[in-house]
């Protein structure tokens, strides 16, 4: 009997753990993060069965994304050491078993949000489409697919007040700056660690095509931008998506950690300062999202 067994047990968990990279699961147990963070800020009384819904709605779609752009960079993940090994460049999954399961994932997350309002439902539609159909091709065309992505990329934290409120204002529009203007440094920080993968790939992701002073000199730049508009909401300019003083001074330490860090890769230039700011930008996107939910409890 447990002959029998054994081969089933370890094909459904190669499929999982396949299934799991072919979704990118950190990177959408993030994205569900960030989601249910603007909506925690925006809800004066929480539904739990919409975070619920909204954190399986908000995946689906996100490992719908995931699993269209590896179909699409299928031969391109095979030339890079860092992507060879994911089910479809080795060969363990089928480009049609990827695609079942992309599309599959594509109607469960537009029905699940759907639930929810309907402009939860268009807006993670929207976040699908832009990162399958114009930020994937144009990686490999010009480093404006970093911006490009970057508009999918900052629909998360956004959504999440939208999918309370069912409504789009400057409230959930200053969450998607302060996401969108932190993808900068942080995506090019990945970029300038991967550089030599990512030119093995054809890759275009950084923004002047290397690991220059130029590009640091971007990178710090967005920075700044992004310091200051996650402090925006401590001025009386974003509705009722407000921020106490105590919390902007926080969150203004938290950006100064990583500029410090955008500061040092300009003037190391090495993969390890890149790393290091990577590392940073992401303890800053999850830290300021708690420091935003807490201060609005507490107030």
């Amino acid at each position: 009997m447990n002959r029998l067994k054994t081969p089933q047990v370890s094909s459904f968990s190669l499929f999982v753990d396949d299934f799991k990279q072919l979704t990118k699961v950190r990177l959408a147990v993030s994205v569900v993060f960030s989601s249910i963070s603007g909506y925690f800020l925006a809800a004066d009384s929480p539904v739990l069965i919409d975070v619920i819904l909204l954190a399986f709605g908000g995946y689906f779609m996100v490992g719908a994304s995931n699993a269209f752009n590896q179909i699409l960079e299928k031969d391109l993940d095979a030339l890079m050491d860092r992507t060879k090994n994911r089910p479809l460049p080795s060969g363990r999954m089928s480009v049609r078993s990827a695609f079942l399961v992309a599309c599959i994932l594509t109607v469960l997350g537009l029905l699940v949000l759907y639930t929810i309002n309907t402009r939860t439902a268009f807006f993670g539609g929207i976040s699908v489409f832009l990162y399958v159909f114009l930020y994937t091709p144009l990686k490999t065309k010009t480093p404006l697919a970093v911006f490009v992505g970057a508009f999918p990329g900052a629909i998360p934290f956004m959504l999440g007040w939208v999918a309370y409120s069912n409504h789009f204002g400057i409230e959930p529009g200053v969450l998607f700056m302060i996401q969108f203007f932190w993808q900068f440094p942080h995506f090019w920080s990945i970029g300038w660690m991967l550089d030599e993968d990512y030119k093995r790939a054809g890759f275009k992701m950084l923004p002047t095509g290397k690991a220059d002073n130029a590009t640091a000199f971007q990178i710090i730049f967005y920075t700044l931008w992004m310091i200051v508009v996650s402090v925006l909401p401590a001025t009386s300019y974003t509705g009722s998506f407000d921020l106490s003083i105590s919390a902007a001074i926080i969150v203004v330490f938290l950006g100064l950690i990583m500029l410090f860090f955008a500061l040092e890769l300009m003037v190391q230039k090495t993969t390890l300062a890149a790393k290091k700011l990577m590392f940073s930008s992401v303890g800053y996107i999850t830290l300021i999202q708690i420091i935003y939910v807490i201060d609005k409890i507490i107030k």
